[in-house]
C-alpha cells in the first residue's frame, strides 16, 4: 500500500477531522497515527521516526554510529499498532493490581514488559501517553519524584501485560533492590525490560542500578530517552550519541537502537507502541 493510500485507510479507519494545513511548533499532541500521517512529510518523520530525523543534523561521519533502522517498521505496521493499544469493544485496556513482592503479582500469562527508570524521568507520564488511546485507564501521574511505590500491572486486553516499576534514586522505596532484582530475575514471562533515560541530563549514575541487573540476568532491554522536548536540537544530539556510544561499548543485552520520546508532542510514541506490540508477539514487520 503507498503512503497516500495508507493515510485515506487510516483517515476512515479512525475517523478523525483533518488537521489543519499549517501546523505551528506549538501545536498539540497527535495521539493517532491517523492524525501523524495528514501531516507534510518533514514533520511527520519528525514524529513518527524522531530518531531519522536527528540524523539529518549529524556529519557523515557521526551518522555511522548511529541505529536508526534496526527497527524499521512500515508506515502500515506503526497504524496497525494502535489497534492493540486503543481499547474498544471487548479489547480492554485496564489496570490490574500492584504489589511490593513478586508472589504478590497476578498471575497473568500474557508476555510481559516492564518500564524501570530513575526518578522524575517521566516514566508515567510515557506510559499514560502509550495508553493515551484508552483514556479510562488510570495511570497516575505526579509532579514529585518518587510517586510510585509498587510494581503497577496493566492488562493490555489479549496481547500483553505492561508493568510499571518504581522509580530508583531520589524518594526510591526502602526495599527496591530486592523487589525489582527479584521480579527482574524471576519472572518468567518477562519479554522486554524498557529502561528511560533523561534526554536532558543522560545516564546518571543511579541508571547504572537498572543496567546493572539487566546485564547480570542476561535480560532484552531497550533504552527509551524522554523528555525530547525539553532540549535544544544540539544538545539531544550531544546525548544520543554518548548513550549510544555507551550501548555498543559498555552493554550485551541492550537493544542498540535507542527510542527517543516526547510524552508531549508524542513525537516517538508511536513506533514505541509498534516496537512493544511486534515484541510482545502481536504485529509481525520486517523491522526485526
Amino acid at each position: 500500500m503507498t503512503a497516500r493510500g495508507l493515510r485515506r485507510a487510516a483517515s476512515r479507519l479512525l475517523e478523525r477531522p483533518a488537521v489543519p494545513g499549517r501546523v505551528s511548533r506549538a501545536c498539540s499532541t497527535f495521539r493517532t497515527f491517523a492524525e501523524v500521517l495528514r501531516l507534510p512529510q518533514r514533520q511527520m518523520t519528525k514524529l513518527a521516526f524522531p530518531l531519522r530525523e536527528l540524523q539529518r543534523h549529524l556529519t557523515p561521519d557521526s551518522r555511522l554510529g548511529l541505529h536508526v533502522k534496526t527497527f524499521d517498521p512500515s508506515l502500515e505496521a506503526i497504524s496497525q499498532a494502535e489497534s492493540v493499544f486503543a481499547a474498544g469493544g471487548r479489547h480492554r485496556i485496564e489496570y490490574v493490581s500492584s504489589a511490593v513482592r513478586l508472589d504478590h503479582a497476578p498471575d497473568l500469562p500474557h508476555p510481559e514488559v516492564c518500564f524501570i527508570g530513575r526518578s522524575n524521568v517521566g516514566k508515567s507520564s510515557l506510559i499514560k501517553a502509550l495508553f493515551s488511546l484508552a483514556p479510562d485507564v488510570d495511570v497516575r501521574v505526579s509532579k514529585k519524584p518518587g510517586h510510585t511505590k509498587k510494581m503497577n500491572f496493566f492488562k493490555v486486553g489479549k496481547y500483553f501485560t505492561l508493568v510499571d516499576m518504581p522509580g530508583y534514586g531520589y524518594r526510591a522505596p526502602e526495599d527496591f533492590v530486592d523487589m525489582v532484582e527479584t521480579y527482574l530475575k524471576e519472572r518468567r514471562n518477562l519479554m522486554r525490560t524498557f529502561l528511560l533515560v533523561d534526554s536532558v541530563v543522560g545516564i546518571q549514575k543511579t541508571d547504572n542500578i537498572a543496567i546493572g541487573m539487566c546485564e547480570e540476568f542476561a535480560l532484552p532491554y531497550v533504552m527509551v530517552l524522554t523528555k525530547i522536548d525539553k532540549s535544544s536540537k544540539g544538545h539531544l544530539l550531544k546525548q544520543v550519541l554518548q548513550i549510544q556510544k555507551f550501548v555498543e561499548s559498555e552493554t550485551q543485552g541492550c537493544f542498540p537502537q535507542l527510542f527517543p520520546v516526547s510524552s508531549v508532542t508524542y513525537s516517538g510514541i508511536h513506533l514505541l507502541r509498534c516496537f512493544i506490540a511486534n515484541i510482545t508477539g502481536n504485529l509481525k514487520t520486517d523491522g526485526l
